[in-house]
C-alpha cells in the first residue's frame, strides 16, 4: 500500500515527467526568443527539481502541439551588450545555494595560483589530524586524570599515573606540532582560499547559459563551501537587522536572482558525481539565512545529504554513509518532515516546521538563456556588483573598492575606450589589436588568469608569471590614473577649457569626482585606496590597502600616474647598468610586492608623530618607498650597494610565484631577520618569503621582513639633506668620465679610479645586453618595414592602383637614407667598442 503524502505548506517536487515538460518550453521559448538555453540536464535535474508540481504546471502553455513558457513566465534583460532571459517562478525555500563568487566576500578569496589546490588539501588532511590529535590528548588528560583519583593502596598506582602523564604530554605536545603545520599552511595559503573559478558550461561542444565548476574532491568541495558560508555570515553582520528573523516573521519581500550551476564531486572511490543547483547571483544573504533556518548546510547540498540527517519514514533501513544526490530526494524529504512536524501540536515554535513557514516556497529569477554563453559568468557579476553598489547594506571598504574598479574597466569597455587605454600604456606591446579584452577584463579585476595580457608583453621579452603581474599592475595604474593631453598655449583675451582628453571623463562619471579643476587632496587618496585595492587582488597574500596611501599625490591624480614605458626586463638591466632613473621605476614597481608579502615590507603609517619614545620612528609608506628609491645612489650608507639592490628586488619581483619555501645554499635553517633573538614562537617560513641578501648581492640565513627593511633603508634616507649627492639623480652614463681632473657637481674631489674601474666592470655587461636588446628592435623594425612595403607593392600590381606622389615617396626614402646612415655609423662605433673590448 502506497503511503499517502503528508499535506501542509512544504511543497512536494515535480516529477520527471513534469521536468521533461518544463526543459521543451524553455528550449522552444529560447529558440523563439534567439537566445542560448542552459543544457537539458540542468534544466530536469537542478530547476525542475527545485519546483513545486503546481508550479510547473502555471508556468507551461502548449502551442502548435509544442511547449512553450507563458508569456507571464518570463521576461528579457538588457545587460550591457547581452541580453538574459529570466524565468519568473516560486522555488522551494530550500533549494537555493549561496554563490562563492558573491561580490562582499571578494576580498575573501585569493587569486587561483598554482599549487593552491594543493595547498587546500594540505590543510584539510592538517585540520584532520589536528582534530584527531586534541581528542586523543582529550582522551589522555581524562585517563591521567582519573589514575590521579585512583585509591592510594593501589602498588601499581604510581607507575600508571606516570605512564598517563607522560601520554598527555606526548598528546599535547603533538598537537601544538599539528597546529604549526596548520598554521603554516594557512600562511601559504595567505589566510584565504583561492577563488573558484567557472565557466560556462557545455553541452555537445556549445557553450550553453549555465555555469559549471571544474572537479574537485569530496572534502576540497566540503571544505570550500563551508568557508565561503562562514565568510557570507560575516559579512552579513554589518546588516541593521536580524535577516533571518525577518524572513521568519515577514518572509522574502524581494526576488533574487538565480543561475544554474554545476558542481564536479570526485568520490573517494573515484567516481564523479554532477549535480546541478540553482546558485544565488543576488540574494546571497537571504539564501544562507534561507538555509539556516531550514536547519540545513549549503555543503550538503552540492556534495551530498546525508541519509541520517533525511532518514526515510519509520521502519526504514538508515544506512549513516549513504549521501542523497538527487535534489528532488533531498527537498521532498525535508517537506515530508517539516510538515509531518508541523502537524503535531506539541511542535515548538523555534522548530524549523514553524519558523520556515513564510519561506517554504520564495519569488525568484533564474537564468534560463543568454546571447552569449562565454560571458555569462561577467554579466551576472556585474548584475550584482551594481545591486549592491546601489543598495542600501554596507559593503566591507576593499571589497567596495573592488567593486568599483570593476565597474571602471566595465565603463571602459563599454565606450570601447580599454583597448586604447593600454595602447596608449604600453608603446612596445606585441599587438594591442590581438587583446581578448572579455579576457582582459576578467584579468585585470583577478577573476580569471593573467595570460589574456600576454599580447602587452614587449616583443621578445619572456612571459612569465612576474612579468604578467607587472603588465596587470601597470594596467591597472592606466585606468585609474589616465594620462590627460598637454595643457594647449594660453590665447590673449580668450577664454579656453582644459582638453581631458579620452580617458579621464570615464574615470570622473564612474568614480563620480569633481570636475577636474578641483582635484584636491581627498580625490587622490580616494584614487589610491581604489588603485589599492585593486593591486591587491593579483597577490596571494594580502596587505593593507592603506599601505600605499601617498604613492600618488594631486599632480598624478589630475594628470596622470606618468609610467615608465621600459620593461621589467630593461628596467633590471638599466638599473644594473647603473641608470638611477631604471632604479626609481624599478622601485615604483616593486611597491604592491612590498606591501602584499608573507612578511611584508611596507606597511600603513606606523610609529608616533610626537617622538619615537611610546611608538616608535614614524614611517609612511611614502617614506619607506623613497628610502629604497634613493638607497641608489646614497654614499651615507656602507651597508647598502647595488649588488644588494638589485638582488632584492629580484626576489621580490618573483616572489609571489614561489611554490616551495626558500631554503638556505648550506641547508642551515632560516628564521626571519627580527626573530633572530626570539627563542620560541617563531614565524614558520613559507613559500614567497625573501632572503636578505647581504652587500654582495649573495643570500644570508634571515628571510628578510620589516625589521631588515627599516634597518637596510632607514627613515633618514628617505629625507636627503638639500644639495648632498644623496639627493642627485645620475643619468645613465654617470661614473664613464675617463677625465683623472674631473670633479663632481658640487666640487667634491674625483672618484677614486680603481673605484671607477670596479664599477665600470660591473655595470658594462649589462649596458652591452641593453644595446643588443635596442639593435635586436631595431632590426625586427626593420624586417618588419620591409615585409609591409612588400605586401603594399603586391596589391597595387594586383589591384592595378596607381603609385604614390612622388613627393611622398622621396620624403620616405629620404628619412630611411638617413636611418640607414645613422645605422652604418653605429657600426664603426661597435667596431672601436670591440676593439676596446680586447683592451678592457
Amino acid at each position: 500500500m502506497v503511503a499517502k503524502r503528508p499535506d501542509g505548506i512544504f511543497p512536494r517536487i515535480g516529477t520527471d515527467t513534469y521536468g521533461r515538460y518544463l526543459a521543451d518550453a524553455i528550449e522552444n521559448t529560447c529558440a523563439e526568443l534567439g537566445v542560448v538555453p542552459p543544457p537539458r540536464p540542468a534544466i530536469t535535474e537542478g530547476l525542475a527539481t527545485a519546483l513545486p508540481d503546481t508550479e510547473i504546471k502555471g508556468l507551461i502553455a502548449s502551442r502548435s502541439s509544442q511547449k512553450v513558457l507563458k508569456p507571464s513566465a518570463y521576461r528579457l534583460v538588457q545587460a550591457g551588450d547581452e541580453q538574459v532571459l529570466l524565468l519568473m517562478c516560486d522555488v522551494h525555500g530550500a533549494a537555493v545555494v549561496p554563490w562563492d563568487l558573491n561580490d562582499r566576500t571578494v576580498n575573501c578569496w585569493s587569486p587561483p595560483v598554482a599549487k593552491a589546490s594543493q595547498r587546500v588539501k594540505d590543510l584539510i588532511a592538517a585540520e584532520l589530524a589536528l582534530h584527531e590529535a586534541r581528542k586523543t590528548a582529550k582522551t589522555a588528560e581524562k585517563e591521567r586524570e582519573s589514575c590521579r583519583r585512583a585509591a592510594g593502596d593501589d602498588p601499581y598506582a604510581a607507575q600508571a599515573l606516570a605512564a598517563a602523564t607522560q601520554k598527555h604530554e606526548d598528546a599535547d605536545r603533538r598537537v601544538v606540532e599539528l597546529e604549526g603545520e596548520r598554521q603554516a599552511l594557512l600562511t601559504a595559503l595567505g589566510g584565504r582560499r583561492p577563488r573558484p573559478v567557472v565557466r560556462a558550461a557545455e553541452e555537445d561542444g556549445e557553450p550553453k547559459a549555465a555555469l559549471t565548476l571544474a572537479e574537485q574532491p569530496y572534502d576540497v568541495a566540503v571544505h570550500m563551501q563551508r568557508y565561503a558560508a562562514e565568510n557570507l555570515e560575516r559579512a552579513g553582520k554589518t546588516r541593521g537587522y536580524d535577516l533571518a528573523e525577518s524572513l521568519v516573521d515577514a518572509g522574502q519581500l524581494s526576488k533574487g536572482m538565480n543561475v544554474l550551476q554545476q558542481w564536479q564531486i570526485t568520490r573517494p572511490d573515484g567516481t564523479v558525481s554532477k549535480l546541478w543547483r540553482l546558485a544565488a547571483v543576488t540574494g546571497n544573504n537571504r539564501a544562507l539565512a534561507r538555509l539556516n533556518i531550514f536547519r540545513v548546510r549549503p555543503e550538503h547540498l552540492v556534495t551530498g545529504m546525508p541519509q541520517s540527517l533525511l532518514p526515510m519514514p519509520k521502519g526504514k533501513k538508515v544506512d549513516p554513509e549513504l549521501l542523497l544526490l538527487s535534489q528532488r530526494e533531498i527537498l521532498n524529504r525535508l517537506s515530508d518532515r517539516l510538515n509531518e512536524a508541523a502537524a503535531k501540536p506539541e511542535t515548538e515554535a523555534t522548530d524549523p516546521s514553524v519558523r520556515a513557514g513564510k519561506i517554504a516556497t520564495v519569488s525568484a529569477e533564474i537564468v534560463i538563456g543568454c546571447t552569449k554563453p562565454a560571458a555569462l559568468e561577467h554579466v551576472l557579476r556585474t548584475l550584482n556588483v551594481n545591486d549592491h553598489l546601489r543598495g542600501i547594506q554596507p559593503y566591507d571598504e576593499d571589497a567596495r573598492l573592488i567593486a568599483l574598479f570593476a565597474t571602471l574597466v566595465d565603463a571602459y569597455a563599454r565606450e570601447l575606450l580599454l583597448a586604447d587605454a593600454l595602447a596608449e600604456a604600453f608603446p612596445d606591446a606585441r599587438g594591442t589589436d590581438l587583446l581578448d579584452l572579455v579576457g582582459v577584463r576578467d584579468a585585470l579585476t583577478a577573476n580569471g588568469p593573467l595570460d589574456p595580457l600576454t599580447p602587452l608583453v614587449p616583443a621578445g621579452d619572456d612571459v612569465s608569471p612576474a612579468v604578467l603581474r607587472d603588465i596587470a599592475v601597470r594596467a591597472i595604474t592606466a585606468l585609474v590614473f589616465p594620462e590627460i593631453p598637454p595643457e594647449a598655449p594660453k590665447q590673449t583675451n580668450s577664454r579656453t577649457v582644459r582638453d581631458t582628453g579620452r580617458f579621464w571623463p570615464i574615470v570622473r562619471g564612474t568614480l563620480q569626482e569633481p570636475a577636474w579643476s578641483q582635484t584636491r587632496a581627498k580625490t587622490a587618496e580616494a584614487r589610491t585606496r581604489l588603485w589599492s585595492a585593486a593591486i591587491a587582488q593579483l597577490f596571494l597574500h594580502r596587505g593593507n590597502i592603506l599601505s600605499a596611501l601617498g604613492f600618488f599625490g594631486v599632480p598624478e591624480t589630475a594628470k596622470g600616474a606618468g609610467q615608465d614605458p621600459r620593461s621589467l626586463k630593461v628596467l633590471l638591466l638599466g638599473a644594473e647598468a647603473g641608470d638611477a632613473t631604471a632604479w626609481a621605476a624599478l622601485a615604483q614597481r616593486m611597491a604592491p610586492a612590498l606591501i602584499h608579502a608573507p612578511q611584508p615590507f611596507i606597511t600603513a603609517g606606523q610609529g608616533s608623530e610626537a617622538g619615537d619614545g611610546r611608538k616608535g620612528v614614524r614611517r609612511t609608506p611614502k617614506s619607506a618607498l623613497a628610502a629604497l628609491t634613493l638607497a641608489y645612489t646614497a654614499t651615507s650608507v656602507p651597508s647598502v650597494s647595488r649588488a644588494l639592490l638589485l638582488a632584492f628586488a629580484k626576489a621580490v619581483l618573483e616572489h609571489p610565484d614561489a611554490t616551495q619555501p626558500p631554503e638556505a645554499e648550506d641547508g642551515k635553517p632560516l628564521i626571519c631577520y627580527g626573530e633572530q633573538h626570539w627563542v620560541e614562537g617563531r614565524t614558520p617560513i613559507t613559500a614567497g618569503m625573501v632572503i636578505a641578501p647581504d652587500t654582495e648581492g649573495r643570500p644570508t640565513h634571515y628571510v628578510a621582513d620589516k625589521a631588515w627593511f627599516d634597518e637596510t633603508f632607514p627613515v633618514e634616507l628617505g629625507r636627503p639633506a638639500p644639495g648632498s649627492p644623496g639627493s642627485t639623480t645620475t643619468s645613465p652614463t654617470a661614473g664613464t668620465s675617463t677625465n683623472p681632473t674631473a670633479t663632481t657637481v658640487y666640487g667634491a674631489p674625483p672618484a677614486d679610479p680603481h673605484d671607477q674601474l670596479v664599477t665600470l666592470r660591473r655595470e658594462l655587461p649589462a649596458r652591452v645586453e641593453l644595446v643588443e636588446g635596442g639593435y635586436q628592435q631595431a632590426v625586427d623594425s626593420a624586417y618588419t618595414l620591409m615585409t609591409d612595403f612588400e605586401e603594399a607593392h603586391r596589391l597595387r600590381v594586383q589591384l592595378g592602383e596607381d603609385a604614390l606622389p612622388a613627393e611622398q615617396r622621396i620624403e620616405w626614402m629620404e628619412k630611411l637614407t638617413k636611418v640607414r646612415a645613422a645605422a652604418q655609423a653605429s657600426v664603426t662605433t661597435l667596431e672601436q667598442v670591440e676593439a676596446l673590448i680586447l683592451q678592457v
